[in-house]
């Protein structure tokens, strides 16, 4: 039997590979040959498939919502500081709801600190900014996890196909030496297979970490605006108290489905908790 039909009969790579008779006409065809891998190495193929798959799917979402709620926030902090030195919270707290983001949300949730827990703003505020922080950082370990495992599951077909390749040789029928290469060529891919995904997982990973980061930055800015005025009286009656208790300003957080909460203490039936989105 001619050694290029025992390597189609066994692996199916030599047209793709380029070891039939025709090789110098077809050429390597790495499309061919990848989808062969896939076909017969299923037991890391579709593992490797899917982690592709979560990984694509957590990049595209996390791109969309970074790009959504990115600001350049220099000019804000620089009005923001400009109303708190005015003494208007009321103003300020409308200039960080208009800034229609996650860093206006901290920042609306630090005004409303600021006017009604003065004296432990710092550790409310921090509980603020971590709770945005586990919201900026959902699914990134996703792309941690593939690209630690990813690796190990292109090297587990890599052996495996090493194993069948050198099964095969061991059976010592003609053409045997030509077959373990097609199947070392198989296993090889599934090696790039999972290193490719696994770059991509890191470099995403590593990117969206960066940007985590710079809003963590932009979130202490705001903490450092905020308590250069903790020590100042501000005129609380621009915020329109709607009782004694509880200023205007809560009435900004409002819940689309306030049934689910309970009514303050001290406060009418039909106020609103106060509560901004990123905390429900």
């Amino acid at each position: 039997m001619p050694s290029s039909e025992i390597v189609n009969e066994g692996l199916g790579l030599a047209e793709a590979a380029g070891l039939t008779e025709n090789a110098h006409e077809a050429g390597f065809n790495f499309f061919a040959s990848f989808w062969l891998y896939f076909q017969n190495d299923l037991i890391s193929s579709i593992p490797i498939t899917i982690c592709s798959a979560a990984v694509l799917a957590v990049v595209l979402e996390r791109y969309f919502f970074y790009n959504r709620n990115h600001r350049d926030i220099s000019r804000f902090i620089h009005n923001l500081q400009k109303q708190l030195e005015k003494g208007n919270l009321e103003a300020a707290q409308m200039l960080a709801s208009q800034l229609n983001s996650v860093t206006g949300e901290v920042a609306e949730e630090g005004v409303r600190l600021l006017a009604v827990q003065k004296e432990d703003f710092s550790k409310a505020y921090d509980i603020t900014v971590a709770i945005v922080i586990r919201k900026l950082q959902k699914y990134l370990p996703i792309l941690a996890t593939v690209g630690a495992i990813a690796p190990f599951l292109g090297l587990f077909g890599t052996v495996s196909g090493v194993i069948k390749a050198l099964f095969r040789m061991s059976l010592g029928s003609e053409g045997a030496s030509l077959a373990m290469i097609g199947e070392i060529s198989n296993a090889l891919i599934a090696t790039g297979y999972g290193l490719a995904i696994a770059i991509v997982a890191v470099v995403a990973n590593n990117s969206f970490g960066n940007i985590v980061k710079r809003y963590n930055d932009d979130f202490m800015l705001l903490k450092l605006l905020f308590l250069s005025f903790a020590n100042t009286s501000f005129d609380l009656g621009n915020l329109n108290y709607s009782d004694d208790t509880q200023p205007q300003v809560y009435n900004d957080y409002v819940s689309q489905d306030s049934s689910q909460f309970e009514t303050p203490q001290g406060s009418r039936g039909n106020d609103k908790p106060p509560y901004p989105d990123f905390l429900k």
